[in-house]
């Protein structure tokens, strides 16, 4: 058994789905000050950092340009990161009952194929998935089946149950444990 500095680990994050638990947690802060070297480093701790995974979708310059512009200030510093993969996935517009509503599309499953298929190619000992989208769940069996382990990070204002019981371990992250990733000064 490989003790915890020799144990390889890749971070996948559900981007959309952090954004999210971090505005309702903190909806003082702006999310784009949340330090992702500093949230990485925490998570990793002493083991094996190979890669972070962090997928997510562009918001539609056309219906907010300040917000789109953001995003995308936020997307290229995230993008600096060493060993520091960003998969851009696409934003779906949909008419809903007369209402346009906007979707984002294949993140989740671009989140799955990758843990499978790299854990399939022997890539990594354990998955760190941050999300709390029970979605997953048929994934992280797919690589349990391959003998890897799967460590959930959820946090205590969202969390999924299911995803929870079935991963081999289950960090729940406090409030106050997540405010240390938020930047106090202007870059």
């Amino acid at each position: 058994m490989k003790d915890k500095k020799e144990e390889r680990i890749i971070i996948f994050i559900d981007g959309s789905n952090l954004y999210h638990i971090v505005k309702d947690l903190f909806p003082e802060k702006k999310p784009n000050d949340f330090n992702f070297e500093k949230f990485v480093e925490y998570l990793t701790g002493n083991r094996n950092l190979i890669r972070t995974y962090y997928y997510n979708v562009p918001l539609d310059i056309m219906r907010d340009v300040e917000s789109y512009m953001k995003q995308q200030k936020f997307f290229d510093k995230i993008q600096r990161i060493t060993n520091f993969t960003f998969v851009l996935c696409r934003m779906q517009k949909r008419k809903v009952n007369g209402k346009i509503i906007y979707e984002a599309k294949e993140d989740d499953i671009h989140l799955a194929v990758d843990m499978v298929k790299l854990a399939y190619n022997d890539e990594y000992d354990k998955a760190l998935l941050v999300s709390s989208d029970g979605d997953f769940v048929p994934a992280v069996q797919a690589v349990q089946e391959k003998g890897k382990k799967v460590e959930n990070i959820g946090f205590e204002n969202k969390f999924s149950y299911h995803l929870k019981q079935i991963c081999t371990n289950f960090i729940k992250l406090k409030k106050e444990e997540v405010e240390q990733f938020f930047n106090y000064y202007v870059k």
